[in-house]
């Protein structure tokens, strides 16, 4: 069995909430509150959850773009949340992100050739005929030709700039690219352009992803592993087969029976998930989920469930498939997707 490319360990992320007169910390917000998972060489993990439940946060404290509460973060076996700022700048080339906005994210005042050049520049990778040329190899790998190189963002669409952005991410050749929410902001056409470059991308050049969407449909056509999260934890892990196929947790059903449904004949069967989920100022005791579940007992509110393997024979580890939930045993079955 090979080393898996990242590893993470009860990774945590709390922001202080400061009040009174003397802005004293009062409280912390536990935006990530203990996730665990790996990613393989050439995999792609999709996590995926409600707005606010922490998936976004989880992408920029892998990147280091936030830093770690408590945890660890091992990249190809180098710890990242330790890493040293010579050590990270390193890493760098190596773990790149994609951000959701395709505008935001691009200088305005830079052309996109300027955009896409710039990590070559800062990292000092080759001559300047050679950064140039490799620019517009990348262009061409995303389907823009080279006559765009001159141009700025605000003369592209929203897929063209989604494009340039992964041109950017792939500049230095990094074996894994955090992609948080690439398609949100893009119409149903464009995102299906986005989603097959970076397949296509994945099986050319053995790219690995962390995928960050809370559209489930879409996580189910990239993923090899799904994690869904609730309130900064995951609750659900596993293949996404078999994720999808019988899904054990109360909220992953929700989520799965949320999709979209075309067939006329079972879109009524559909029970939409009630509630909000609780601030994570405040959350709830014992079960995150308590709150919010159909199969509440008083022994959810009081147990913190674990992250367990409900086929702990399995040998391949890439196969295991994890829930969080103390009831899961009792309400595995039955499961009619409606869709």
């Amino acid at each position: 069995m090979t080393e898996p490319l990242l590893v993470v360990d009860d990774l945590h992320k709390h922001y202080p909430v400061r009040g009174g007169v003397l802005g004293r910390r009062i409280a912390s917000l536990r935006a990530v509150d203990g996730v665990s998972f790996t990613v393989g060489r050439g995999r792609t993990l999709g996590l995926v959850g409600e707005s606010g439940c922490g998936k976004s946060t989880l992408g920029r404290t892998l990147m280091r773009l936030e830093e770690p509460t408590q945890g660890r973060v091992r990249f190809e076996g180098r710890d990242l949340a330790d890493a040293k700022p010579a050590e990270l700048f390193a890493l760098r080339r190596d773990i790149q992100m994609v951000f959701q906005d395709p505008y935001s994210s691009l200088n305005p005042r830079l052309t996109v050739g300027e955009i896409v050049r710039e990590p070559l520049l800062v990292h000092r990778v080759g001559s300047k005929a050679e950064q140039i040329e490799r620019v517009r190899e990348l262009f061409a790998t995303v389907g823009l030709g080279a006559d765009a190189l001159g141009r700025y963002p605000s003369e592209f669409s929203g897929g063209q700039r989604q494009r340039i952005g992964v041109a950017r991410a792939l500049a230095l050749g990094p074996k894994l690219v955090v992609a948080d929410e690439p398609v949100s902001a893009l119409d149903v056409s464009v995102q299906s352009q986005v989603l097959n470059l970076m397949l296509r991308l994945q099986r050319e050049l053995g790219l690995a992803y962390v995928f960050i969407s809370h559209d489930l449909s879409v996580v189910e056509h990239v993923s090899d592993d799904v994690a869904v999260m609730y309130l900064g934890r995951i609750v659900e892990q596993g293949p996404a087969e078999a994720l999808f196929a019988t899904p054990a947790h109360p909220y992953t059903r929700a989520l799965i029976q949320a999709i979209p449904n075309t067939d006329p004949r079972r879109r009524g069967e559909r029970a939409p998930l009630e509630g909000e989920a609780p601030s994570p100022l405040t959350p709830p005791p014992g079960c995150p989920f308590s709150s919010r579940c159909p199969h509440v007992t008083e022994a959810c509110r009081r147990q913190v469930p674990l992250l367990e393997a409900l086929n702990p024979a399995e040998p391949d580890p890439d196969r295991v498939h994890r829930v969080a939930c103390i009831r899961s045993a009792e309400i595995a079955g039955a499961w009619e997707p409606s869709r």
